[in-house]
């Protein structure tokens, strides 16, 4: 039934509609409501701290305009282009590990504001991965997935590696489908927003292909990583990134993940970190920098070169199919990007971006509040911008660019 308030919000609202229940993942995402959560998530979920513990790394420089152009399907835009085009709400650039450019074009947008970075958040939890398995806490990355889960058992993750989880894959589950009822990532959405449970969601994905052989983006797949560093390490996702990550790069903030609301409460390993755009730049200049900052390793320097690169063909840039945009390759949760310069970014739907180029020595925070989820256009001229500005401050420093 369609309640009165329903009514008030949506005069065109019939019996038999969607309640607002039923449709608030939509209206979570949609313009222009998604520049407020995603700014405020912490407000609309249950959460779990990630602390900034008492060290501190001011990042050095200052912003300044940044006067460039980029060309995209044979026309010149500025970066005030960019933004307006692609709805950027917060936008730091780093060169030299020092802040050269920034910008908060975003309504509810700051310094001190923290952004959901939706599957952004699985870079993060790769970086994680890493550490965990430096410190012996995970074996090696050919380990099964019941070896730290054996509640899959059974299921179509049996015989599934920790590698083709972090490589997507598993051969479980279908397309990743935002626009698609039914599909698994909408079931998956439900279950976090209280109806049903995430664990089942997975445990219930389908086989569709032989682990190991083929790619296919999978918010699921990041879901057991996450779920096996936590069964590995014996701490919450929340809590390891904190000792062993957010604690040690000097951030700004407290960061945080939402929970699902269903039970047991879970953070999204894939999709649910929520951090300052300063502080994820942060994380870009670890792997700008071979893993480390302020003189500490804190990510194994052969991690942060697994991330960058693989020579896997199925993985490789323009070979990922149906689930990958064809300017992109993959490795370890990171998407790679064509060119010598071992490129490679973060994503999250909605336009969130860490791009980390190690050879021009340049990272590239944007978040963003696209209208819809997915956007092959829109990650395309972005995409291009970021790799014009790398481009730039390579060649201020004398390296030699595309």
């Amino acid at each position: 039934m369609t309640n009165a308030t329903d009514q008030h919000l949506y005069p065109d609202a019939r019996a038999g509609d969607k309640s607002w229940w039923e449709r608030q993942g939509d209206l979570i995402m949609r313009r222009p409501f998604n520049e407020w959560t995603f700014t405020h998530m912490n407000r609309l979920l249950p959460t779990e701290r990630v602390s900034r513990g008492d060290f501190r790394f001011p990042l050095a420089g200052r912003s300044r305009p940044l006067e460039l152009t980029y060309r995209f399907d044979d026309r010149e835009y500025s970066l005030a282009d960019l933004h307006r085009r692609t709805f950027t709400t917060a936008f730091v650039v780093l060169h030299r590990g020092a802040i050269v450019h920034e910008t908060y074009p975003g309504t509810f947008a700051g310094p001190r504001a923290r952004f959901q970075l939706f599957s952004l958040s699985k870079s993060v939890t790769s970086m994680l991965v890493g550490i965990a398995q430096a410190e012996g806490a995970i074996g090696g990355l050919t380990d099964p997935v019941t070896a730290y889960r054996p509640d899959f058992a059974g299921t179509a993750y049996d015989g599934t590696t920790l590698a083709d989880l972090l490589d997507m894959t598993s051969g479980v589950g279908g397309l990743e489908r935002w626009d698609l009822p039914g599909a698994d990532i909408k079931r998956f959405e439900a279950a976090c927003l209280g109806r049903g449970t995430v664990l089942d969601v997975l445990r219930s994905a389908p086989r569709t292909a032989v682990p190991g052989t083929r790619f296919n983006y999978s918010t699921l797949d990041a879901q057991l990583i996450g779920w096996v560093l936590e069964a590995a390490t014996g701490r919450t996702l929340a809590r390891y990134a904190a000792e062993r990550l957010w604690s040690r790069i000097g951030a700004d903030r407290d960061a945080y993940y939402w929970l699902s609301r269903s039970r047991p409460r879970t953070a999204i390993g894939g999709g649910s970190l929520n951090a300052t755009a300063r502080d994820v730049a942060r994380l870009g200049l670890l792997m700008a920098h071979d893993g480390r900052i302020a003189g500490e390793q804190i990510v194994p320097r052969n991690w942060v070169r697994h991330s960058a690169v693989r020579t896997v063909p199925h993985l490789a840039v323009g070979a990922l199919g149906p689930s990958g945009y064809h300017h992109y390759g993959y490795a370890n949760q990171w998407w790679t990007v064509a060119g010598d310069h071992r490129a490679f970014t973060g994503l999250g739907v909605h336009g969130q971006y860490l791009y980390v180029d190690p050879v021009a020595d340049v990272v590239v925070v944007k978040t963003s509040a696209w209208p819809t989820e997915d956007d092959e256009q829109r990650d395309r001229e972005t995409i291009t911008a970021l790799n014009r500005i790398a481009g730039h401050f390579g060649a201020r420093s004398g390296v030699l660019t595309a």
